[in-house]
């Protein structure tokens, strides 16, 4: 790495890139590349890669908690804070932002037709997804079956997320350890470079993490729906493997069916809207907390409730980002050298892909269709369409979308920007 760098031109950069930060983790990936490796030259390509191989083996967000091992890296941890912080805030602000304008003029036309173009947007952007990490996931027969049996078992078994992606990383790791004749060699590697306070550091964020969801019990009760929120948007942080796509169908399942907290419709809103902003697309969680909080009120819901739990969702969210970053980076080589953890990593990217499956034909099926029937008996519990009841407009927007994107391979946010546009027409004039 170069010499000492200015703390307040670390600060500037980080706050261009949480700023410039569109495009999902590969898009946040590759611009920090090209800022801190190629531009900036702040640290090498080696070290780079090596932070993005341990940030893929954490739960959460890969590209927050890039920044934030990079921030580490460069200034200790007041610079895995500042390079954290501004990576989510930006966008953190457009979601609280655009999620007063939802609640407050969703029933306009205009604002109505938005969303409905988005919609559309939203389904091609996931499909798109998909077919490029599973283009880079699948390279042989195991990764295939890996996929598939993830799909079966989200899709038509129900069996709960976490389950899943938890026996997709033991599977990869005995296999790995039956592949060995001999014991895993550990390669011996130079002690990580000291930064003073960063165990105290992941011993603050322990505590402020577990004081939050405790402290809302003892003060709310259980059954507050900032206590749910806290419980829920927890649990979800230590198991979100995977990146946001991975998640959001265990997210949209929870929230949608069983908290009833927001409809289908409103969860393909609400990602729709941290497609459109800068940062973490699981910034659409704090979506969920605003409009759970919202209907907390009943006949006076207040905005004012609403922030609180955006902004409680937002923290139980992110604040284990910090913790996984400041008790592992020190770490990181002896990590990167444990072979077998390296196939359990490839093994959760394989069901990942059948993750992602399944939340394109969740979407989906919410999307085109307006009914639809639930088979629950001989151990499948999975949902079917009413095709009687497809939904031609939005079936027809759809198309448009998937075309824009894979035929004339129009830029995802001239993408959704032309669906929105279509949405509002159509919506104005029928």
């Amino acid at each position: 790495m170069p010499g000492p760098i200015p703390f307040l031109d670390a600060v500037a950069i980080w706050w261009r890139i949480g700023l410039l930060s569109f495009g999902g983790p590969a898009g946040q990936i590759a611009l920090m590349h090209r800022i801190l490796v190629e531009e900036k030259r702040w640290i090498d390509e080696t070290r780079f890669l090596h932070a993005l191989n341990y940030c893929m083996l954490l739960p959460g967000p890969e590209a927050q908690q890039l920044a934030t091992y990079i921030g580490w890296l460069l200034h200790g941890v007041r610079g895995g804070l500042v390079a954290g912080l501004l990576f989510i805030l930006p966008g953190a602000c457009a979601i609280l932002a655009l999620s007063w304008l939802y609640v407050l003029l969703g029933d306009l036309q205009v604002v109505e037709g938005l969303f409905f173009g988005m919609k559309a947007a939203v389904l091609a952007i996931v499909v798109q997804a998909l077919l490029r990490i599973g283009g880079r996931a699948l390279r042989g027969p195991l990764q295939v079956a890996l996929a598939v049996a993830g799909f079966v078992a989200l899709f038509a078994i129900a069996l709960p997320f976490p389950l899943v992606v938890l026996g997709a990383g033991v599977l990869g790791y005995i296999a790995a350890r039956l592949r060995q004749h001999e014991q895993l060699a550990v390669e011996a590697l130079p002690a990580p470079e000291r930064r003073p306070g960063t165990r105290r550091a992941a011993l603050v964020c322990l505590l402020l993490w577990l004081g939050t969801v405790l402290g809302l019990h003892l003060l709310l009760g259980p059954q507050s729906v900032f206590t749910q929120l806290a419980d829920f948007f927890s649990r979800m942080a230590v198991v979100t493997f995977g990146g946001a796509y991975s998640v959001l169908s265990y997210v949209a399942q929870q929230g949608v069916e069983q908290y009833q907290w927001l409809q289908p419709g409103e969860m393909l809103d609400g990602l729709g809207l941290a497609e459109t902003t800068p940062g973490p697309l699981i910034l659409v969680t704090q979506f969920v907390g605003f409009l759970a909080a919202w209907r907390d009120g009943g006949s006076e819901p207040s905005l004012l409730t609403a922030t609180l739990g955006a902004l409680l969702t937002t923290w139980v969210t992110f604040l284990p980002c910090f913790l996984w970053i400041f008790a592992g980076a020190p770490h990181v080589e002896r990590l990167r050298s444990q072979k077998a953890l390296s196939a359990a990593l490839a093994a959760i990217t394989a069901v990942v892909v059948g993750v992602i499956a399944n939340l394109a034909l969740w979407f989906a099926l919410n999307l085109l269709f307006r009914e639809t029937w639930r088979i629950a008996s001989f151990g499948l519990d999975m949902q079917l369409p009413v095709l009687a009841s497809v939904n031609l407009p939005e079936l027809g927007l759809s198309a448009i979308a998937f075309g824009l994107l894979f035929v004339l391979r129009l830029g995802m946010l001239s993408m959704l920007a032309v669906c929105a546009l279509l949405g509002m027409a159509w919506t104005l004039l029928v």
